[in-house]
């Protein structure tokens, strides 16, 4: 088949969509990528790219167009703004310079929603049929991690949102969580397709490893965090919970960065808890599994919030696959996989009373009851998000009438 991916991030930027990109490829279809200048995370746009850089370029045999837009730079509301209308707009007049034609227009939807309004234009132009996957509910999304309560920007939001649902052929949701919100806008239920995200396949157990050896004491008990440290995360949950059991010995590996991070370490410091912390930045995903084989228990953790208790946290998969047991401070879809699975321990988001609860009671556990967690945890991965079934699955729903 031949199909247009169209996501406003793309490599070298760190999106699942990636690998699930250059997975179609291997299976023989035609890939052509419509997406933006890779600024995300950084202060400014990615080594080589800007404004001036060539607006096209092969990347792994695939075609990638990419269009002009405000960097994300701090993240800061307005420019979070302009960063997402700058794309909509450019990327909808970049789509007259795609050559070729598709059987297939997959979406990416990330935040914002507004990657649907190129990828309308260029259904439009080459009489070709969306299939649109959504990773987070618009505009709850502005409300629940942005903050955004202004009821002329959300009702412009949900406008567009239905707009671009009414204009898809499928609707590909991450969660089951999202259904039902989705029904609510008057989306028939046989247009909408669970779809989860797929995890690279160098996600998975390791035995012998030997880098980072150094960052785990075999007298703690060690806890991976792997991820964004902001506020949809509550990490000042996990501080407050630590400090709890701050007579045990516990310690946190933190791998990633965010916006959070300057005041969890202030709030760390405040409460004399630097021995039981170790924040190591950021790594490549490929990294992950060699410091997850070192953990005793790998963390995740989301605010209190409707929107947030509907998704399924990515990182839910990728430790489900590498076997280790999963401590989930969060509600709703997510909770409910770790609990289904047996393969955790699981409290309600932003509760650090019972977060703490769950991490002494882990500790408290027979280690051999704990592998079987591990691997309760990597069977269930096999049996419901096994990546070889989820690309066919996919294949079948772009052959879908």
């Amino acid at each position: 088949m031949n199909i247009l991916v169209v996501s406003q991030y793309f490599y070298p930027e760190n999106f699942k969509i990636n690998d699930l990109i250059f997975s179609l490829k291997k299976r023989g279809h035609q890939i052509t990528v419509l997406t933006g200048k890779p600024n995300y995370s950084k202060t400014h746009f990615f080594e080589g790219y800007g404004w001036k850089s060539d607006d096209f370029e092969m990347i792994n045999d695939i075609p990638v167009y990419r269009a002009n837009l405000f960097s994300r730079r701090n993240g800061g509301a307005t420019r979070l703004f302009l960063n997402y209308i700058s794309f909509a707009i450019l990327a909808s007049f970049k789509v007259r310079k795609i050559k070729g034609s598709f059987d297939a227009i997959f979406v990416y939807q990330t935040s914002p929603v507004t990657v649907g309004i190129p990828a309308t234009f260029a259904k439009n132009l080459f009489k070709t049929p969306i299939y649109f996957w959504v990773q987070d509910l618009w505009p709850e999304s502005l409300t629940a991690a942005g903050g955004v309560k202004n009821k002329l920007v959300l009702g412009f939001f949900n406008s567009l949102t239905k707009w671009i649902y009414n204009h898809s052929k499928k609707i590909l949701i991450q969660s089951n969580g999202f259904r039902e919100y989705i029904l609510n806008q008057e989306i028939p239920n046989d247009k909408i397709i669970f779809y989860p995200n797929l995890t690279e396949d160098f996600y998975k157990p390791l035995q012998d490893v030997k880098e980072y050896q150094e960052f785990f004491q075999k007298e703690f008990f060690n806890i991976v965090f792997a991820g964004n440290i902001g506020e949809a995360q509550s990490f000042k949950t996990i501080i407050e919970a630590i400090n709890n059991i701050k007579e045990l010995q516990v310690k946190l590996i933190v791998l990633g960065d965010g916006r959070y991070k300057e005041t969890a370490l202030s709030l760390i410091k405040e409460k004399g808890l630097q021995s039981h912390f170790n924040f190591l930045g950021s790594f490549p995903p490929t990294e992950m599994p060699k410091f997850f084989s070192y953990a005793d228990a790998l963390l995740v953790s989301l605010k209190k919030d409707k929107i947030f208790s509907l998704t399924i946290p990515a990182k839910i998969q990728s430790y489900l696959a590498c076997g280790k047991p999963i401590i989930a401070s969060i509600d709703g879809e997510g909770a409910k996989i770790v609990n289904d699975a047996k393969c955790g321990m699981s409290s309600p988001a932003e509760d650090s009373l019972k977060l703490s609860e769950c991490i002494k009671e882990l500790i408290d556990l027979d280690k051999s009851k704990r592998n079987e967690m591990g691997n309760n945890g990597r069977a269930y991965y096999e049996k419901e998000f096994d990546r070889n079934n989820l690309l066919e699955k996919l294949e079948v729903i772009f052959n879908s009438k």
